[in-house]
């Protein structure tokens, strides 16, 4: 039987996640949200929180757009790999419960 996912865990997996889907070409807020159901606040907030595990995650404007419409790109992985995130990704989503 699977354990409770800790609020530690679901945080971290959801960072990777995210930043997994952004480096899939998943990278604006309105298509994460899409992907994955969760609230606006929560993908704004998962976006800026990739910093903190140095996922360096960066906004580029749309050209000629207004109002930060453009998408999210991943610079530098850091110390985390991304091939393991992507060969995990399929269990990173079930256990968040994305659709």
């Amino acid at each position: 039987m699977d354990e409770p996912l800790s609020k530690t865990k679901s945080s971290f997996y959801r960072r990777l996640y995210v930043a997994h889907l952004i480096d899939r070409g998943v990278a604006s807020v309105p298509e994460l949200i899409e992907a994955t159901g969760m609230p606006r606040r929560t993908a704004q907030d998962t976006i800026h929180s990739l910093a903190e595990l140095d996922i360096a995650c960066d906004f580029e404007q749309a050209e000629g757009a207004r109002h930060n419409i453009g998408r999210y790109r991943i610079r530098d992985w850091g110390a985390i790999d991304p091939r393991w995130v992507e060969a995990n990704a399929p269990r990173l989503r079930a256990v968040l419960g994305y659709a």
